[in-house]
């Protein structure tokens, strides 16, 4: 698998899943759910399982998504930019991770977004780390969460360490939001972690309503343009 995944192979495996993920793209139907309004430059947080999910967050080209330093981070990397996002990556260690911190915050400070998994890049999965609200805080931008959901049965989940979730053929599904949460220079790092764990545990109990409520409008039959952001008080 190393020797699989080096040189001139990993394009030709970044290639291969770019092709699969663009012909899944015209099967994959997204509505945004209670997207902030005037909440950019923002970092959208996420869990792990759900990093497809900003395939359906607008404006891509502002948009800077963190990926490790692994081999299957760089096929990765290499697939989201050719998706028309941009990557932020550090080196491997402690160095490579201040790193790629002060990329995210340059990229922040200039008004653009950020995209974080997280639990990630190792878990444990569904536990927020404290790396997205110590960025928040030294950018002066809010953390907005998102929680993807379908209740269709093409909505995969891998047998990996994060039960990472995929649309597979067609597949209906919604980027539900929470509230933009704010970090002061003075505000206690610990509480804004704990308040992103239980805003996106929130949003999980929350989106079977959400995507019922989606349903009933039928947002997915319309054009993109006409339903891609919905408002919705639950």
């Amino acid at each position: 698998m190393v020797r699989l995944l080096q040189g001139k192979n990993v394009e030709r495996v970044s290639n291969l899943v770019y092709r699969i993920f663009r012909l899944q793209e015209f099967f994959t139907h997204i509505v945004e759910v209670n997207h902030p309004d005037n909440a950019s430059p923002c970092i959208y947080a996420m869990w792990h399982c759900h990093q497809m999910c900003i395939h359906g967050v607008q404006n891509r080209s502002k948009l800077n998504v963190l990926i490790s330093r692994s081999r299957d981070g760089e096929i990765i990397a290499r697939v989201v930019e050719k998706w028309g996002f941009k990557t932020i990556r550090g080196s491997k260690g402690k160095q490579g991770a201040v790193e790629a911190t002060m990329q995210m915050i340059t990229a922040l400070k200039s008004g653009e977004n950020g995209a974080m998994m997280v639990d990630g890049p190792h878990g444990p999965a569904r536990v927020v780390k404290d790396g997205v609200v110590k960025i928040a805080k030294m950018a002066g931008v809010p953390i907005v969460p998102i929680f993807w959901y379908s209740e269709n049965f093409t909505f995969a989940k891998f047998p990996s360490w994060d039960s990472l979730r995929m649309p597979i053929f067609d597949t209906n599904l919604i980027n539900l939001y929470g509230e933009p949460i704010y970090v002061k220079n003075d505000d206690d790092e610990e509480t804004a972690r704990q308040k992103l764990q239980e805003s996106l545990e929130n949003l999980e109990k929350l989106a079977p309503e959400a995507y019922n409520e989606v349903y009933k409008w039928g947002l997915w039959k319309k054009k993109r343009s006409d339903s891609s952001r919905f408002r919705w008080n639950p």
